[in-house]
């Protein structure tokens, strides 16, 4: 008898180990691997400050032609080690390159206790000292990153931005140095995009979805443009909720919560939230 109940009690220990197991894949969310957008991120320089904008389109065409570029994306995509970036005091009686960033946008620009990392702080740190100047990394909101350089309370936006004609009111844009996309977070456990080939084809699952379809994404970015709908973009939008937040952790969060039924951001800051969530699970 005692061998029976050890024996059942554990069958019941397995199934409940299998119970939670399930349930810790089910919080799990995952990126739907197709791009939804396709853009182009790039500096947005002080319009009173001409020379500037030459010096930074020297030094990116420079450290993509020398792997510089290269070297440091390495560090957040490949096996590098992120470099930390320290940022001096704001002081205008010394020669400084004053940035402008919104820090909760990893790999791009983020922070680890009081020093940044990212692949926009390590060109920026890098950028600093081509031009040698100290740099003072200048941390907001993202809505008010371009709004600031236009103000000339910073020289440039350095946040992962996205080449828009309506923030060339604001800042004279750089060259390019980056390709980004907007991607599709939901649960692990939906399947509703298992079959899909292209963006049309996801467009065409958000189309039939009503104002009760919450879709979560960062304020001010592309991704709330694609779900609102934007004229200068043509995106249609769809008549799902857009739920905006300040930045895609914190709507990744709220889908894990089960406040949300998806999350739209950039494809890099994507992969790396999911990767976060997914380990704390």
């Amino acid at each position: 008898m005692k061998k029976l109940f050890a024996a059942v009690l554990v069958l019941c220990l397995a199934l409940s180990c299998l119970a939670g197991c399930k349930k810790s894949e089910d919080k799990g969310v995952k990126v739907v691997e197709i791009n939804l957008t396709e853009e182009e991120y790039a500096f947005g320089v002080d319009k009173t400050q001409p020379e500037l904008l030459e010096k930074v389109n020297k030094f990116i065409s420079e450290i993509k032609a020398n792997g510089d570029f290269d070297k440091i994306c390495n560090k957040y995509f490949g096996d590098g080690t992120p470099t930390p970036v320290t940022s001096y005091a704001l002081d205008s009686s010394k020669d400084q390159l004053v940035v402008a960033t919104n820090a909760a946008f990893e790999p791009f620009e983020y922070t680890s206790g009081d020093k940044y990392l990212g692949i926009d702080m390590e060109i920026a740190d890098a950028l600093a000292k081509y031009l040698g100047k100290e740099l003072v990394i200048a941390n907001m909101d993202f809505d008010a990153v371009c709004l600031s350089v236009g103000q000339q309370k910073c020289d440039i936006a350095m946040a992962g931005l996205t080449v828009k004609p309506a923030r060339e009111e604001y800042v004279t844009f750089s060259t390019s140095y980056y390709s980004a996309s907007q991607k599709l977070i939901c649960l692990k456990s939906n399947t509703e995009f298992d079959g899909c080939k292209d963006a049309a084809s996801i467009e065409k699952i958000l189309n039939d979805k009503d104002s009760s379809c919450k879709i979560g994404v960062q304020n001010g970015t592309t991704g709330q443009l694609y779900v609102n709908g934007d004229e200068e973009w043509e995106f249609p939008g769809f008549k799902a909720t857009s739920v905006g937040y300040k930045n895609g952790a914190l709507a990744v969060q709220d889908l894990v919560n089960g406040n949300l039924n998806y999350v739209i951001i950039d494809s890099a800051p994507a992969a790396c939230i999911t990767k976060s969530i997914n380990a704390m699970q």
